[in-house]
């Protein structure tokens, strides 16, 4: 695939090089993952694991919170418990209310 780079326009050149980039980072990501299912595949022969050998952990998958808490005035209005407050959850204890009384 011969290019005569010359006659093509500023346009055409960028556009060139934008695709010549994407394909760069495909190809070295491509390698990549060939390379890591080789790797696997080598220690699963053998009876162990990729992380294993490595010493490294697969990264823990958190499982979304579930809420815990909802608005009094609006039950679809709800709070896990993590993060910040909403405001309805603070407004509702300075009105004396207990977390307890808004609990799920």
């Amino acid at each position: 695939m011969a290019f005569d780079l010359n006659s093509m326009s500023l346009k055409e050149l960028k556009d060139l090089q934008g695709q010549v980039s994407k394909a760069i980072a495909t190809f070295e990501d491509r390698k990549k993952k060939q390379a890591l299912a080789e790797l696997e595949e080598k220690a699963r022969q053998m009876g162990f694991s990729l992380a294993e050998l490595t010493g490294t952990s697969a990264p823990r998958k958190r499982a979304p919170a579930s809420a815990k808490y909802a608005n009094p005035a609006n039950a679809g209005d709800t709070w896990s418990g993590r993060g910040r407050k909403p405001r309805w959850f603070a407004d509702a204890l300075k009105a004396g209310k207990r977390p307890e009384d808004m609990a799920v």
